[in-house]
């Protein structure tokens, strides 16, 4: 099994956006570009050999995990191959993120020709306040 697990951290948070906390084991498989625009987190990802329907988005907390699983099943075309050399792997990737202020009820995705699209809404931090009466 293959997974990779990065954080992304606002900017003033720690003085750096970005900070790998495990090593990935397979380097090539969902790569992605993570950009701040408009209030929002935006998520560009490859996910190639991957079908919209084999992809999740997972929402918890303060923690956004992308899962791309593909099985291994043998189909009948590919009973009567004598494969000489085989690269394409099958499995699960996994890419996990820490988003400080992520408003998981107003994300949206978007999968079209391998890249996974993702824009992730900060809270909103003025809502987000909570005063304390003093007894």
């Amino acid at each position: 099994r293959k997974m990779r697990y990065m954080s992304l951290i606002p900017r003033n948070y720690f003085g750096d956006i970005f900070e790998d906390f495990m090593p990935s084991t397979k380097e090539d498989n969902m790569k992605c570009d993570i950009y701040e625009k408009d209030g929002a987190y935006n998520i560009e990802m490859d996910v190639p050999g991957f079908n919209k329907d084999e992809i999740k988005i997972e929402a918890k907390k303060d923690y956004l995990t992308i899962t791309a699983e593909k099985s291994d099943e043998v189909n009948d075309e590919d009973k009567d191959k004598n494969y000489i050399h085989r690269e394409r792997s099958y499995g699960k990737y996994q890419r996990s993120f820490y988003l400080h202020d992520l408003d998981s009820d107003k994300i949206d995705a978007e999968f079209t020709n391998g890249v996974l699209k993702i824009t992730v809404p900060k809270k909103d931090e003025a809502t987000e306040k909570k005063y304390i009466e003093i007894k």
